[in-house]
């Protein structure tokens, strides 16, 4: 069978099918006389919109839980058949119908939910597929699991009669073991007939709230029933109850529970100069703010339905910018009144919003066009009967707008949100006191967006037989995780999208423009953009030009190289560091991978460089976050900006003296702007160092996600190391109400295992950091307390028993004497092996110098027989010069008396056409006047013809038969005369090829003649010619005859 696509309604399920029409039609008739044997009659148009709905599969199906009302189940269940042929099938009907049902009937799943009990069928198990709605994969799937499946369960099928009811899969004996909501299924469809999956059906549904979706396959033991139970999806996803909960009214899922619906109605209105405040335009489900401007937020509580519950009071008004945050996020406003209403039906809460404190910065900057943000509204209510505040939330969005836009036209419609509140009854101190436990709380948005999503329950008694894996499972996203064990986060974990939007890499770009025309001046605009996040794409070059790289970047670079080849003390603490180093990430995670090399280099190279820190544990993290964005040169080169020029190696430097200096500025900070978890701290007897020295040592490298690393060090390398201290009170401030509740060991669990698990989720990194960024430290203070410090240990020195404090400063300096003895020890190892080293280098020098002194000789030698060489050269070369010179000469000769030759040649050809020419029109003329006079001749004339050919006639035969004498004689002189006549020919053809044979030998020589006037032989002779003529033009004239030359005659 297939949904229906061509009917006006919209369907949500797709049921395909492989029978013919035919068979369809017998198959629901069947189902509609089982119906009619049960319910009664049917309309008599419920085959043909039966029909309808199955003839087309090509509709999209829908996974939304919309659906179209239908009839009632009574006139769709019902079937009407004439009394003719209900007789037919009658006897056909009754063997089916006792095959299909059991004896034992089990219990229905649900008391106040109609379904149909499907008994015979076995489940197969489930596979997770990629195309929910093709029916070549669920195909597939049925035909892979009914090969494979090694073990299946025999369960009762129960299929719905609505849309809102629920497919569930029951044991024999009644248990259920899962169950899958009508409108969360995709597809359905059954085995092709002429195959073995014919007495299998499937169907598709999502998992959870993912985009995971798997398809359910089951067998039926009996082959009428797979029609019957494709009719059943069919109909349950079609029909519509008009029952109360699709009305609105909710039904108590138990007697002890109660559900209060509540509506909430939420009003921002802004100061307009006037001393009053008016509500703020509301358009396309967003308010319209202005910037600068103050607030108040006006909130009306309006109970709908059930007995009232009295509101003592509201214990607090809380905003925060975003959606889906924690309650700890949430600010508190101040409160402007609270009250019930004239009518006394709500309750109404007023607050006043100061848009420039810290905590609101997001929801006090201008948006760009089109661009919305999120705001949470709460208001905490004492309600009579319950024993704490129930918290509404509410969440909306906004857009920002600067404070002189003026809004022209605009609609004040207020916002609206309801409420269902589920409480259960307990028993009070006295019988007449009701009180009540908070079950739930959900708002109507809450509730549409569960049913939008997909969520497959399962019952965890009983998982699937056979679970084919055909696609990878997604990873559902961190925020939703709960880890129960006790396991730490892997460092290096987590994904960095590099996708941006357009805008962001826009201004980036330009802003990066302007930099590289100046790069010794920071941009303006830099600072906040750091804040927002560098873009992925463009971390590795933002990161070198923060750092100040451009500066000695190549010499730094240089040096590198050099670095990588020298020993390190370090090299065993670097390689069992590495291992440890960002193992959840692809690059490093395996052992010998080029990440793990390029890390080793980079960590030795700077322990080379930095022989007072040399290396310490730590530093690796921080070179392998610098690796995932450059090259190792690069990356060793922004390592050594951030330890030198951002003082982070000063905390590995006398003992840690700068470290501990941090963890008490620190303290003192806790202490200012976290009171209460400061004095927790102190009771646990918890100090800083305990946390935060992995923080302020790696950067807050070593455990959080990548996301979160990355970001921290955006905001360092822009703002410098002191922003630690804002982002550990940020830490701390977010995780403050966990922290106060728990002891001395949990408290240092949270910080191992928790703490980073919270921040997987990059909505929750952001805004940690926006919230650390916007806590302003007081500089001045810091100084103080840094002064403070030392001064500390300075009283502390001086109120040291002398003896203990020279003990201390004696066991010091055998330290520093014992490691300078072996610092002096190395070097006269190192000088001996120098030493020896150079001995063998000069050995080398001194047997190269030999080589070299012997292979200057030999040059020597060939330097002289080369220049003997070249003065044999130049002799031959003038003899060659005078062989040209004569060649020329002889050349010259040739060419003029060929030329000649050629000319006189051209002369006798010229002169034999002319004398040709003149002979044949002669003949001519001597040919038509014989003719002429032939003609004016009587006897002449007969023996020519009208053409001028002469007449012959006839020899009379002799009596003998034989030819005449006269006619052979004639006969033989022309033969003779042919033959003279071909002779002739044949001379005359010699003749042509002996003149043709002439002219190409003319045109070679003549061809000859050009190319060696343009060879290089030919320029060679007419540079010598031409040096030849200077040399006779300068020699004196020798006396030239008198007697003019004669001319040749032809």
């Amino acid at each position: 069978m297939e949904a229906a696509g061509k009917s006006s309604e919209e369907l949500g399920l797709k049921i395909c099918g492989n029978g013919n029409e035919e068979e369809l039609q017998q198959h629901l008739e069947e189902v509609l006389s089982d119906q009619s044997e049960d319910d009664g009659s049917v309309p008599s148009n419920i085959e043909n919109r039966q029909r309808a709905r199955m003839a087309s599969g090509n509709s999209e199906a829908s996974d939304t839980t919309e659906t179209i009302s239908n009839r009632p189940r009574a006139e769709t269940d019902s079937a009407a058949k004439s009394g003719t042929e209900a007789e037919l099938e009658e006897s056909e009907k009754a063997g089916k119908e006792a095959r299909l049902r059991s004896t034992s009937e089990p219990p229905t799943p649900c008391a106040d939910e109609e379904c149909v009990i499907f008994n015979g069928v076995t489940y197969l198990g489930c596979s997770a597929v990629n195309a929910p709605r093709s029916e070549m994969e669920a195909q597939r799937c049925m035909s892979i699991l009914r090969e494979s499946s090694q073990m299946s369960i025999d369960v009762v099928l129960s299929v719905p009669t609505t849309s809102e009811g629920t497919v569930r899969v029951l044991e024999p004996d009644g248990a259920e073991i899962a169950h899958y909501r009508v409108h969360r299924i995709l597809f359905c469809c059954r085995g092709k007939q002429e195959t073995r999956e014919k007495d299998c059906f499937a169907f598709t549904s999502s998992h959870g709230n993912s985009d995971l979706f798997q398809c359910h396959v089951y067998r039926c033991q009996l082959l009428e029933a797979v029609p019957k139970i494709m009719f059943s999806f069919a109909r349950a996803f079609k029909a519509v109850p008009k029952s109360p909960r699709s009305l609105g009214v909710y039904e108590p899922s138990g007697d002890d529970e109660d559900l209060f619906r509540f509506d909430v109605t939420l009003e921002v209105k802004e100061d307009d100069g006037r001393a009053t405040y008016s509500a703020v335009p509301r358009d396309k489900q967003f308010f319209k703010l202005r910037k600068d401007l103050q607030k108040k937020i006006n909130i009306n509580v309006q109970q709908l339905s059930n007995e009232d519950l009295t509101i003592e009071r509201c214990f607090g008004l809380l905003l925060c910018p975003g959606r889906n945050v924690k309650h700890s996020d949430m600010h508190l406003l101040d409160m402007d009144s609270m009250g019930n209403s004239a009518d006394g039906k709500s309750y109404l809460i007023s607050g006043n919003w100061n848009p420039s404190d810290p905590q609101f910065v997001v929801l006090n900057t201008e948006t760009p066009k089109n661009t919305r943000v999120f705001m949470t509204i709460a208001i905490d209510l004492v309600i009579t009967g319950i024993q704490e505040p129930v918290r509404f939330v509410v969440e909306t969005k906004a857009q920002i707008y600067p404070s002189s836009e003026r809004f022209w036209y605009f609609s004040k419609k207020t916002f609206h949100e309801q409420y269902n509140l589920r409480l259960k009854q307990i028993e009070g101190s006295s019988p007449n006191e009701k009180l009540y436990e908070v079950l739930s709380l959900e708002s109507q948005s809450e509730i549409d967006r569960k049913k939008a999503s997909m969520n497959l329950p399962l019952s965890p008694a009983r998982s699937p037989p056979a679970v084919m894996q055909t696609s990878p499972t997604p990873a559902t996203p961190a925020i939703e995780e709960e880890d129960e064990n006790d396991e730490p986060l892997l460092s290096g974990s987590g994904d960095v999208s590099k996708e941006c939007e357009g805008d962001i890499l826009e201004t980036w770009g330009d802003m990066l423009a302007k930099w590289r025309q100046n790069l010794s001046t920071r941009p303006k605009q830099l600072h906040q953009l750091c804040r927002k996040g560098v873009p992925e794409a463009l971390r590795g070059e933002v990161w070198q030009l923060l750092s100040g790289c451009h500066e000695n970047g190549p010499q730094m670079m240089e040096n590198y190289r050099v670095l990588i080849t020298k020993e390190s003390p370090c090299e065993q603490v670097i390689q069992r560091d590495i291992n440890r180093t960002f193992p959840a990430h692809e690059f490093f995670k395996d052992t010998g991978s080029l990440g793990q090399e390029s890390l080793y280099k980079i960590s030795k190279a700077y322990s080379v460089f930095d022989e007072e820190i040399g290396y310490c544990q730590g530093l690796s993290f921080l070179a392998a976050s610098l690796l995932l964005h450059m090259p190792e040169e690069q990356a060793f080169c922004v390592l050594v900006k951030a330890m030198f020029d951002y003082n982070l190696r000063d905390l590995f430097k006398e003992d840690f003296k700068e470290l501990h200096m941090r963890f008490y500025v620190l303290e003192r900070l806790i202490e200012d702007y976290l009171p209460d978890l400061n004095q927790h701290f102190l009771n646990m007897n918890i100090e800083s160092h305990m946390y935060a020295s992995q923080w302020f040592l790696t950067l807050f490298t070593a455990k959080f996600p990548l996301y979160m690393v990355f970001r921290i060090i955006d905001i360092f390398l822009s703002e410098g190391i002191d922003v630690t201290y804002n982002i550990a009170l940020a830490l701390l401030k977010t995780s403050r109400k966990d922290l106060l509740a728990l002891d001395f060991e949990g408290v240092l669990k949270y910080f191992r295992v928790q703490l980073p698990k919270l921040y997987r989720s990059e909505q929750n990194a952001q805004q940690l950091l926006r919230l650390a960024c916007s806590m302003k430290i007081n500089q001045k203070k810091l100084k103080k307390h840094e002064k403070d410090y030392y001064t500390l240990k300075e009283q502390e020195m001086q109120q040291e028993d002398p003896v203990e404090r020279l003990q201390r400063e004696n066991k010091r300096l055998m330290e520093g004497n014992m490691r300078l003895e072996q610092e002096n020890d190395d070097l006269a190892y190192e000088l001996v092996t120098s030493k020896i080293s150079l001995r063998k280098d000069l050995d080398a020098s001194e047997d190269k110098a030999d080589t070299l002194n012997k292979e200057l000789l030999a040059t020597k030698q060939m330097l002289v027989d080369a220049e003997e060489e070249k003065k044999r050269l130049e002799v031959e070369s003038t003899q060659l010069k005078d062989m040209c010179r004569r060649e020329l000469e002889r050349t010259e000769k040739e060419i003029n008396r060929n030329a000649t030759i050629i000319a006189d040649y051209k002369q006798i050809c010229t002169q034999l056409s002319e004398r040709l020419e003149h002979q044949q029109t002669a003949a001519k003329e001597e040919l038509a006047r014989i003719k002429g006079q032939v003609k004016t001749c009587d006897k002449c004339c007969k023996l020519f013809t009208e053409n001028g050919d002469v007449k012959i006639e006839a020899l009379p035969e002799t009596p003998d038969g034989t030819e005449n004498p006269d006619v052979q004689a004639v006969k033989k002189q022309l033969r003779e005369m042919e033959l003279e006549l071909a002779q002739t020919k044949l001379q005359l053809v010699e003749a042509e090829c002996k003149n043709q044979d002439l002219e190409h030998q003319l045109n070679a020589a003549l061809s000859e003649i050009q190319a060696s006037r343009n060879s290089w032989f030919q320029k060679t002779l007419t540079s010598i010619k031409e040096v030849t003529k200077k040399d006779s033009s300068s020699s004196p004239r020798t006396p030239t005859s008198t007697t003019a030359p004669k001319t040749p005659t032809l």
